[in-house]
């Protein structure tokens, strides 16, 4: 009897996602010297070799920019507050505010800003080459 409890304690724990690994810390940066600031919510494996998908949370003081950088997989832009401005190479500019959205392809390079008046924040979920710099800046 015990021998079951054990095999369907066992079972359920493979069904349940595995725990998010803690974030990598992060060395401070140029962009939050600049008034950007990131935090990492979560980075996980995915079932695709080599791809891992991580969460920021990025925020952004009224006139602070990130400055062109690019990122090793697809970045999902999710605004969460304020009006941030994105410039993707070649494509005009989009101004987003909360509650839209904007697909980056991998290895394009941007730059955004917030051009509101308060403070604005987004949700940056990538998909990209695990163990690869996150943010790659670009002149």
């Amino acid at each position: 009897m015990c021998s079951m409890f054990a095999v369907a304690a066992l079972a359920a724990a493979q069904l349940q996602a595995a725990p998010p690994r803690p974030p990598a810390p992060q060395a401070p940066s140029q962009q939050e010297a600049t008034g950007v600031s990131r935090t990492v919510l979560q980075r996980n494996d995915l079932n695709v070799p080599g791809r891992e998908v991580v969460q920021v949370r990025v925020d952004f003081a009224p006139g602070a920019e990130a400055p062109r950088h690019m990122h090793p997989g697809e970045e999902i832009v999710y605004v969460l507050k304020g009006t941030l401005e994105y410039r993707l190479d070649r494509q005009p500019r989009v101004t987003l505010k909360e509650g839209d959205v904007l697909f980056i392809p991998a290895g394009t390079i941007h730059s955004v800003a917030n051009v509101g008046l308060q403070d604005a924040s987004e949700l940056a979920t990538y998909v990209v080459e695990k163990g690869k710099q996150l943010v790659v800046p670009v002149k």
